[in-house]
C-alpha cells in the first residue's frame, strides 16, 4: 500500500480546500432536524452538486467526477476539517446509492441518482420495526402484489430523516409464508403516497430526528422494486455493509474531531492534568489509526478484494471512538459543558456536549455493537454460536 499521494491527488486536495474555504457558510446552519434547518441543508446539497462536490466518485452522468476512493477520502478529510455543514442526504448518497448501482435497473439509476445527489429528493431509511431492530430478519411489514402494484401494510420506526424526507427505502415481506431472510423485498416508497402516515419522533432535545411510518394499504408501483422480488435480504446486506464501513463514517470526521480536541486541551488546560493529556493523545492516535485502516480498506477494495466482516469491525471501532473523543472533551470542559444555550448562541462547549449525546447513539444504530461483536466472533474468529 503506497501512502504517498500522487501529484494529481495533492492538486485535488488543494482544489477542495480552496473551494470549501470560499463557500462554507460563515454561520452554522440550524439543525437539519428542524424544518428550517432541513431545507437549508437541502440548499447546501444543491450548491455542492452544482459545483461538482456532492458525489465525487460517481460517474459524471449522475453528477459525479468519476474519481476513486482515495480522492473521496481526501475530500471527506478536507470537508470535515473545514467545518462544513452536515450532509442531510447521507441515507441516500452513502447507503441507498451503492445498492442502486449494484442492483438497480438503468431506469432506476436515471430516475433517482441525480435528484439524490442534487438534494432534490432526500431519503429516509425504513428498516427497523417495533419488534425488529437489530434483527432485521424478523420484520413483519407486508407487501402484497396486486397486478403492477405492491400494497403495503405495517409499521416502521426510528426512520432517520423520516420527518421531512421525500422518499423512504424499505424492506418488506412479499411472501407471507416466508420466515427470516427469505421472502423479503426492497421497495422505494414516495413519502407522499396515499396510505402512508408519518409521525415525527422527538429526541431528548425536542427535535424530530426520526419518524414512525405507518402503512395502511399503501400502493407502490412495482417499478420501485430494487432487485428482484424476494431478493431484499441481499440488497439490504449490500446497504448494511456500506452503513457500517467506510461510506457512513469517513475517517476525516474523527481526525477533525481529534484536532479540535487537541486544541481544546491546549487552550483550556494551563497546567495539564497528565491523565487528561494521556486521554487526548490516545484519542488522537485512535482517530489516525482508523484513518490508516480506512486507507488499507480502500486499497483492498481497489484490488477487488471482498471485505467480508470487516465493516462490522470498523463499525464497532468508529462508534466507540466517537464516544471517547467527546467524553474526553467533556472531562476537559468540566462544568462548563453542562451550560447548554440556544443554538444561535452556541459555544464550543455546547457543540462538544451535543456531539457527545449524538455519539452515544453510535453503538446502537447501523446494527448494535453487541450484534456486530457476534458477527465478528462467528465469522472472523470462528467461535461457535451458543
Amino acid at each position: 500500500m503506497d501512502l504517498d499521494p500522487t501529484r494529481e491527488q495533492k492538486d485535488f486536495r488543494i482544489e477542495v480546500r480552496n473551494w470549501l474555504k470560499g463557500n462554507v457558510p460563515k454561520e452554522r446552519l440550524p439543525s437539519m432536524d428542524t424544518q428550517e434547518g432541513f431545507e437549508l441543508h437541502r440548499a447546501w446539497e444543491k450548491k455542492l452538486f452544482e459545483n461538482g462536490w456532492s458525489v465525487v466518485t460517481w460517474p459524471e452522468k449522475y453528477g459525479g467526477r468519476d474519481l476513486g476512493i482515495p480522492e473521496w477520502l481526501i475530500f471527506e478529510e478536507e470537508y470535515y476539517h473545514s467545518g462544513a455543514p452536515g450532509r442531510v442526504n447521507t441515507n441516500g448518497i452513502n447507503l441507498l446509492a451503492p445498492a442502486l448501482f449494484d442492483f438497480g435497473t438503468d431506469e432506476q439509476k436515471n430516475r433517482f441518482l441525480q435528484t439524490m445527489a442534487a438534494g432534490e429528493e432526500i431519503w429516509a431509511q425504513g428498516w427497523s420495526e417495533p419488534d425488529a431492530g437489530s434483527d432485521l430478519a424478523s420484520i413483519k411489514t407486508k407487501a402484497q402484489k396486486d397486478g403492477e402494484w405492491f400494497v403495503i401494510n405495517g409499521q416502521k420506526t426510528w426512520c432517520s430523516r423520516g420527518a421531512w424526507a421525500d422518499w423512504i427505502f424499505c424492506i418488506v415481506r412479499t411472501d407471507p409464508d416466508s420466515e427470516r431472510h427469505q421472502g423479503l423485498s426492497y421497495l422505494l416508497v414516495p413519502a407522499d403516497s396515499e396510505g402512508l402516515e408519518r409521525r415525527p419522533v422527538k429526541r431528548l432535545d425536542g427535535e424530530p430526528a426520526f419518524a414512525e411510518i405507518f402503512f395502511d394499504d399503501c400502493r407502490v408501483h412495482s417499478s420501485n422494486l430494487l432487485g428482484g422480488e424476494g431478493e431484499g435480504w441481499s440488497v439490504a446486506m449490500s446497504t448494511a455493509s456500506n452503513e457500517r464501513g467506510l461510506n457512513l463514517r469517513a475517517p476525516g470526521r474523527f481526525t477533525a474531531a481529534a484536532e479540535r480536541l487537541v486544541n481544546l486541551h491546549r487552550t483550556t488546560e494551563p497546567k495539564p492534568d497528565p491523565s487528561l493529556t494521556e486521554e487526548v493523545v490516545n484519542s488522537w492516535m485512535r482517530a489516525h489509526a482508523y484513518r490508516w485502516q480506512a486507507q488499507r480498506t480502500a486499497t483492498r477494495i481497489l484490488e477487488g478484494e471482498s471485505l467480508n466482516s470487516e465493516p462490522s469491525i470498523m463499525k464497532v471501532f468508529w462508534s466507540e471512538l466517537d464516544v471517547e473523543l467527546h467524553a474526553t472533551a467533556l472531562r476537559i470542559l468540566r462544568g462548563r459543558a453542562d451550560l447548554i444555550t440556544e443554538f444561535q448562541n452556541s459555544s464550543d462547549g455546547t457543540e462538544w456536549l451535543m456531539g457527545y449525546l449524538f455519539a452515544l447513539s453510535g453503538p446502537i444504530y447501523a446494527g448494535t455493537n453487541e450484534i456486530q461483536r457476534n458477527i465478528i466472533a462467528e465469522r472472523v474468529l470462528g467461535l461457535p454460536r451458543k
